[in-house]
């Protein structure tokens, strides 16, 4: 076994959360394509952006309900499909392989009911781009955002939120998520502080370097002061003192072997990567040490309610990681395998308490980064894996539905106050300006100054819809 795969399968042994990190900054992990001409810290062009928070709805959030209004829904409520203008679309090319097939029952009728908007909208900004009543911070910032309504995926179930992140349909290889592989073009912007961080629920995939290796794996995080990296505390009651001559004794025991094996890389990045972790234990939690913020600050995310306090943390903790240097902040909202956002049924009261406790602090983020003349520098991405079916499931729920949904973005070098592509009148089909999800990717590396079709390794081919396509509409 050479050193660079002994390196890759022993990082998911140590217990040392700073490992994968070393292995990343000493370039173990995988070899760059030459083509790609990447060093760290270097963009193949003049970044946009240097840094990502990327929030993520699991479950499928109703795009009907939140930045896709559709009053015909109303219009025809209790009408089947086939009862409407809209029994049959034309797909555009790029969805002609997931054309809808309609469900029928034993006697040919087709059995899913047009469901009506659950609540109102309203026109916000200057943009006049309508919110929906459950998201009224959110449209408070409308102008700061681009709202794509023309997303579109082949996963029908939840497995969607592996493809949402990597391109890939969760049946196929596992590849490299979007923040490993910017990880990966990148590199560090702060040796202290880990440069991928992932915050919140995770259950389709733990895991985003793949065949990159596990340097380019997320560190999980908690916001905890006290404990915010798992294998982050020294074991037993020890001084810093006490923990920096163990560090020493252990180095130099590290280096009289090292002089009998002096190219031994392996041995050389263990060394350092006891540095990291040791450096780390006081650079991250100090990050979410929240006492240096103001209470207008905490206010502005929504520190003082209990239903938007969690996720006001974590955003607030993003906001001092990015500030700080980190690459891409991946969190994910909505607990559970399926993803909180699920509703198959009870959508209408529990959409809005989900929704709630998002809104606020996603808000007070845009203007917390705007503030402090941070956003320009910072893309901030608001996705879901899939949209909800305009009929109804049961009673008072929507299906999964990944013919056309909607995401926003902001900040990063993106326009303000946009609205593009369209679903159609019921919101069943992606009809104006279709985006697969690795479009999204697309449009983040070209802010972050790479070229999506250099990202790549020898040995692994991507296919073309890997890479995706940067939304030049949206683009400033």
């Amino acid at each position: 076994m050479d050193r660079r795969h002994f390196l890759n399968d022993s990082a998911l042994g140590f217990s040392s959360l700073a490992l994968s990190s070393m292995l990343h900054a000493d370039g173990f992990a995988a070899e760059r394509s030459t083509e790609s001409n990447l060093t760290d810290g270097i963009s193949h062009f003049a970044p946009k952006a240097k840094s990502v928070i990327w929030l993520f709805m699991r479950g499928g959030v109703s795009h009907m309900e939140s930045f896709d209004p559709k009053p015909a829904l109303n219009k025809y409520s209790g009408k089947s499909i086939s009862e409407t203008p809209f029994a049959y679309v034309q797909e555009p090319e790029r969805l002609k392989k997931v054309r809808v097939v309609v469900v029928n029952d034993a006697n040919g009728q087709q059995r899913t009911k047009i469901y009506p908007l659950q609540i109102g909208f309203k026109k916000y900004g200057e943009s006049g781009i309508e919110v929906s009543d459950w998201f009224p911070h959110t449209g408070s910032v409308i102008d700061d955002i681009s709202v794509v309504r023309s997303m579109w995926t082949t996963d029908d179930n939840h497995g969607a939120q592996v493809q949402f992140h990597s391109g890939r349909h969760m049946l196929d290889p596992r590849v490299p998520t979007i923040g490993a592989w910017i990880t990966w073009g990148l590199g560090t912007l702060n040796e202290n502080l880990p440069q991928f961080i992932s915050m919140g629920p995770r259950f389709f995939d733990r895991r985003d370097g793949h065949y990159l290796g596990p340097a380019y794996d997320s560190i999980a995080l908690k916001v905890d002061p006290k404990n915010p990296l798992d294998y982050a505390k020294p074991e037993g009651d020890i001084t810093h003192a006490q923990q920096r001559l163990s560090f020493d004794l252990v180095n130099q025991l590290n280096s009289l072997t090292q002089s009998n094996y002096p190219n031994d890389a392996a041995l050389d990045a263990r060394i350092k990567s006891y540095e990291l972790a040791f450096r780390m234990q006081t650079a991250v939690p100090g990050v979410i040490d929240f006492s240096p913020e103001t209470v207008a600050t905490k206010t502005l995310y929504g520190f003082d309610e209990k239903e938007t306090r969690p996720f006001a943390e974590q955003l607030l903790a993003a906001r001092r990681f990015v500030e700080r240097g980190v690459r891409f902040v991946q969190i994910q909202h909505g607990s559970g395998a399926a993803g909180a956002w699920d509703q198959h049924s009870g959508l209408k009261k529990r959409h809005a308490e989900l929704a709630k406790q998002v809104d606020q602090p996603v808000a007070g983020l845009i203007t917390d980064l705007k503030q402090r003349g941070m956003l320009d520098e910072t893309l901030v991405v608001f996705a879901t894996e899939f949209g909800r079916t305009p009929g109804s499931q049961g009673t008072d729920g929507r299906d999964h539905h990944p013919y056309g949904f909607s995401i926003w973005m902001a900040g990063g070098g993106l326009k303000g106050g946009v609205a593009h592509g369209s679903t159609d009148e019921l919101g069943f089909h992606t009809v104006e300006n279709p985006h697969y999800v690795t479009d999204v990717h697309a449009t983040i590396l070209k802010q972050l100054g790479l070229h999506s079709h250099h990202m790549e390794i020898p040995g692994y081919k991507r296919l073309d819809q890997d890479f995706g396509h940067p939304i030049e509409e949206i683009i400033a």
